[in-house]
């Protein structure tokens, strides 16, 4: 792969087979992205047994607790993404919201285990991770040519999730050296966290070049700030929350293996790498197949490979559970995160990119507090095998809607489907 480094990518034409570059801003980002990965999955892995073995919550509480503090960022998000779009600057934006996930850490520190303490320092965790998701990813796609947008954000997801793989194992060496001490690991957390601001400050540019194709497609540009008004879009959205729905979230899964195999709590934040590996390895070659190819494939054939996940785990756990559970996770993050939004991105005016993410984001955090705080009912009142067999077979009726919602030709190249085209007309 070819790395820019003057932040522009390479816009002349190429013989067939030659690469385009990665853009140095979506680079810039993607070790902003990085560093911060560190910080937060450091909290992240050890969370769900600092809940539920440290405090006592029920697997209820907890879903509860998950699934709020995802969805609760829905105004956030959407404020995030028409203050980037009306002249708040991407970057300042974006920056707010790395800010102040950073000093959340101190939150978890000081709450000393009071539960309204750690509902706040969640609660300004994920308000966060909502103000500076959409401007971001606004600023990789406004950076790229539409047509290689799954390998960009293929790129950037592939850095993320490096320091993914990598808190876990920050967290685990700090429980280690400390003695199980939860406070070194929101200090260490809290330390990185400013390090991906100063970072992005120095390093991210103000601004992103709008980029288009050598032969734009002919596209009628869409009111300002009102991507609900392009049928396209909307699908989208649609099928982005009805699988949301039916996503039950990763810390049940892992909950679900520790009790399988009666892990020992040091080694629980350990679990999170095998998903992290899978998707930093898969990351960027699926994004180039969904530049291809078309991204409405992989992106099913994604929640597909969830679907095997917790058909595996209707089995007795054993290590080969375990082992094709995080391999399955990673198959599912690969490609379906950055393929979302390369999936959305070509249908979006470029003055309304950072609202419509911010739209789309929304859609499914929204959904996905429906999906964690209904698994963790039914496993309070059903049990963890017939609660997991209800998402399994929710999952699958959500694909199938899926696959008849998603336009068929958007996802490749930005061209509208001709439904969704025949819609527009009228």
């Amino acid at each position: 792969m070819y790395l820019a480094t003057n932040g522009r990518p390479d816009t002349s034409p190429h013989p067939s087979g030659v690469r385009r570059r990665v853009p140095g801003t979506v680079i810039a980002l993607g070790a902003v992205s990085l560093v911060t990965d560190v910080s937060s999955e450091m909290v992240t892995a050890v969370l769900p047994l600092y809940l539920v073995l440290g405090l006592g919550l029920s697997p209820l509480q907890f879903g509860f607790l998950d699934g709020l503090f995802n969805g609760a960022t829905a105004l956030v998000r959407l404020l995030g993404g028409r203050l980037a779009d009306r002249g708040g600057g991407h970057k300042r934006v974006a920056g707010a919201g790395y800010l102040l996930s950073a000093l959340s850490r101190l939150g978890l520190l000081l709450a000393g285990g009071a539960a309204g303490g750690i509902a706040a320092a969640l609660a300004a965790d994920r308000l966060g991770k909502g103000i500076r998701t959409a401007p971001r990813d606004a600023l990789i796609s406004l950076s790229s040519p539409p047509e290689t947008l799954g390998r960009s954000f293929g790129v950037h997801r592939a850095m993320d999730t490096t320091g993914a793989l990598l808190g876990p194992l920050v967290a685990f060496a700090v429980l280690w050296a400390t003695a199980d001490a939860y406070d070194a690991v929101f200090v260490v957390s809290f330390c990185t966290g400013l390090l991906g601001v100063l970072l992005l400050l120095l390093y991210v540019p103000n601004s992103a070049p709008v980029r288009t194709t050598s032969a734009p497609v002919a596209r009628p540009e869409l009111p300002r700030h009102r991507p609900l008004r392009d049928p396209a879009f909307r699908r989208i959205l649609c099928a982005a929350a009805v699988l949301g729905a039916a996503t039950i979230g990763d810390a049940f899964l892992y909950l679900l293996l520790q009790r399988g195999l009666d892990l020992s709590p040091a080694l629980f934040p350990l679990l999170p790498l095998g998903a992290a590996a899978g998707y930093l390895v898969l990351a960027v070659p699926v994004g180039r197949i969904a530049d291809r190819t078309g991204r409405r494939l992989p992106f099913l054939l994604g929640h597909a490979a969830l679907l095997g996940a917790y058909t595996v785990l209707l089995a007795p756990v054993s290590w080969a559970t375990l082992a094709a559970v995080l391999v399955l996770l990673g198959i599912f993050y690969a490609a379906t995160d950055g393929v979302l939004m390369a999936l959305a991105g070509p249908v979006l005016p470029a003055h309304g990119r950072a609202s419509g993410f911010a739209i789309l984001q929304t859609g499914q955090a929204l959904a996905r507090l429906v999906g964690a705080a209904g698994f963790g009912a039914a496993w309070t009142f059903w049990g963890q095998d017939a609660a997991l067999w209800a998402a399994a077979l929710v999952l699958a009726g959500a694909l199938a809607a899926a696959w008849r919602v998603l336009p068929p030709a958007a996802p490749k190249d930005g061209v509208p489907s001709p439904s969704s085209s025949a819609t527009e007309a009228s």
